[in-house]
């Protein structure tokens, strides 16, 4: 079983890591992925500037490029024949509903996904970020069980684990996305220059997080997934706006 593993934290983070060494107990893994955090990247590409690989000592190759390059490279030119499944993550914090727009770890998934393949992002989710390990396993045994039972490639499934002992996993709840409030201000501040500078403020807190969402899950120490689709279309809007249209 030949397994592409990415993320969007770089290629030297601990979940990778801990991902790689899970799977490489069930599959033939492969390892490629961004030489810098790459965090909110989304599925951002690379197009005014040449990628270049490093194959690191550890047998990792790390690209200067996105996730989503990462994939797209994986794939189409580091693996001799084309992998069964993209694996994304393990990221260092949560990938939880409106979140997943933003994500690098969710886009490095889609872009497996735009290629044919099954994929899924996992991530850990909590503040101490202390048991890779947990989720590792629990992305072990989904990657098994879909070698075995496929699902549609149209999809991809995104994991959280909460940053528990795998012991104290209460099991999976297949859940939807839930919603958060709108993000924070911005946080102005000045550089050593004084000139004025702005960070992204933090996320919204939980609008819609009542039983069946992922924040529900991960909020009572279940691992969530959800499966995702990459059809935007608002296909209820679509008699409306045609009305709409014939009126112009």
């Amino acid at each position: 079983m030949k397994i592409l593993v990415s993320n969007d934290d770089g290629v030297t983070a601990p979940g990778i890591k801990a991902l790689s060494e899970a799977l490489a107990q069930i599959g033939d893994v492969t390892t490629v992925a961004p030489d810098r955090n790459c965090s909110g990247a989304s599925n951002s590409l690379t197009l005014t500037n040449p990628l270049r690989v490093q194959r690191l000592d550890n047998g990792y190759y790390q690209v200067n490029g996105t996730p989503t390059d990462c994939v797209l490279l994986g794939i189409r030119e580091l693996i001799d024949g084309e992998p069964e499944i993209v694996v994304s993550g393990i990221n260092a914090g949560a990938n939880l509903g409106d979140d997943t727009l933003y994500s690098g770890t969710v886009a490095a998934a889609m872009e497996g996904r735009h290629l044919g393949l099954p994929t899924i992002a996992v991530s850990l989710c909590g503040s101490e970020l202390k048991h890779y390990d947990s989720a590792a396993a629990i992305v072990r045994q989904v990657v098994a069980g879909l070698h075995n039972h496929p699902l549609p490639t149209n999809q991809i499934l995104n994991i959280n684990v909460p940053d528990l002992p795998l012991e104290q996993i209460k099991g999976i709840k297949v859940t939807r996305l839930g919603a958060r409030h709108a993000a924070e201000g911005m946080v102005p501040t000045c550089d050593p220059a004084g000139r004025r500078i702005y960070w992204i403020g933090p996320p919204g807190g939980t609008q819609d997080a009542g039983e069946g969402t992922d924040f529900h899950a991960i909020d009572n120490g279940y691992a969530s997934i959800t499966p995702l689709k990459v059809d935007l279309t608002a296909h209820d809007q679509l008699p409306a706006l045609t009305e709409w249209v014939s009126q112009l």
